[in-house]
């Protein structure tokens, strides 16, 4: 008894040891990521030294060429690939946790190509609309997206099961891809407009755009926080969510809320780019657990760090020209995506 006693002890202080850790890991990461931000600040066109990159960041002058490409082009993408980043990651983990889907992320299940067809109908129909309009198209998509991909989903006996959801996801990603790509080969006028764009790209993303879109994803990051403690229980079973008196329907709506504003904002401002949402919950759970309280913010951050490494690494792959950043992540993400389906959803 005193072994047992003692044992449980053992694992009790372990336990406390490894959530003390939790923080501070969480500012590690946090400071890599600014490293990384800083270090993609210095590539480009004309590399630009960490010491010009401070000197334009805290105190500019518009009289230099270098404080004026950092401010005005390199700032802003840096920004968008970090937010991106962040609002895809947070939106997998989502749909992962509520779903109990270790496939759900936003670009299989169709919201990232939902939303993209929207946004590529509206320049369509409109020819140059306003940033709003981007924005408002992108959630509109992404909301439609979500709604058909549960109902599908939903349909027959188990109701939602995993499979059923990455099937529905896979039968919606290729009906709307095929529109997307026949109103572009009809309309070379928006083919030329956004052809960067739907390959997800953070090349070209100025303030202004910045502005419009960053509200949105960071809304949806703060709430996720709300809803954090809720998912952790969701995910360990729905049984045990209702047993807990916890109104599991309330909560999965107000997440798929959350879901779209923030797939929706990312889509806006990057294009379609897939596998951020699927493979950044993964590794969050394999640092901090189960739960959700940790998983959110842990995958904010890897989720901003994964994209603007994987930009970096569009950028000097083929220097001097460079991949869109959605392209490099299908090459990261698909050998992942193959292993949790053969392990993951198997067992």
């Amino acid at each position: 008894m005193a072994v047992k006693t003692k044992q449980a002890a053992s694992n009790t202080t372990r336990l406390l040891s490894s959530r003390a850790l939790l923080f501070p890991g969480l500012l590690i990461t946090a400071l890599l990521l600014l490293v990384c931000l800083m270090w993609s600040i210095t590539l480009g066109a004309a590399d630009i030294t960490p010491e010009v990159v401070f000197a334009a960041l805290f105190s500019f002058d518009q009289s230099e060429f270098d404080h004026l490409i950092i401010q005005t082009v390199r700032l802003p993408r840096v920004l968008a690939g970090a937010l991106v980043g962040a609002g895809l990651a947070v939106a997998g983990a989502i749909m992962q946790g509520l779903t109990r889907n270790p496939l759900a992320d936003s670009g299989i299940l169709g919201i990232n190509a939902g939303a993209a067809f929207a946004v590529v109908l509206a320049v369509y129909m409109l020819g140059n609309p306003s940033l709003s309009v981007y924005a408002i198209a992108a959630l509109i998509g992404a909301a439609i997206a979500a709604v058909f991909v549960y109902g599908i989903g939903s349909m027959g006996r188990g109701g939602p099961t995993p499979l059923r959801l990455t099937l529905a996801g896979v039968i919606l990603t290729a009906f709307v891809s095929s529109l997307t790509t026949a109103i572009l080969i009809q309309d070379q006028e928006t083919l030329d407009q956004i052809r960067f764009w739907t390959a997800g790209s953070l090349a070209g993303r100025e303030i202004p755009l910045l502005v419009q879109t960053a509200p949105i994803i960071l809304a949806g990051i703060v709430g996720s926080f709300l809803i954090s403690r809720q998912i952790t229980t969701i995910s360990l079973g729905e049984d045990v969510a209702k047993g807990l008196g916890q109104n599991t329907l309330r909560v999965k709506l107000y997440g798929a809320a959350m879901v779209v504003l923030l797939a929706g904002g990312a889509v806006a401002l990057a294009g379609p780019i897939g596998f951020v949402g699927l493979i950044i919950p993964h590794v969050a759970r394999f640092l901090v657990g189960v739960d959700y309280r940790w998983i959110i913010p842990y995958s904010a951050v890897l989720g901003g760090l994964l994209v603007t490494i994987a930009d970096v690494a569009a950028r000097i792959a083929l220097r001097p020209q460079e991949l869109p950043v959605g392209i490099m992540m299908a090459i990261l993400g698909a050998p992942f995506f193959i292993y949790l389906a053969r392990w993951k959803v198997r067992r």
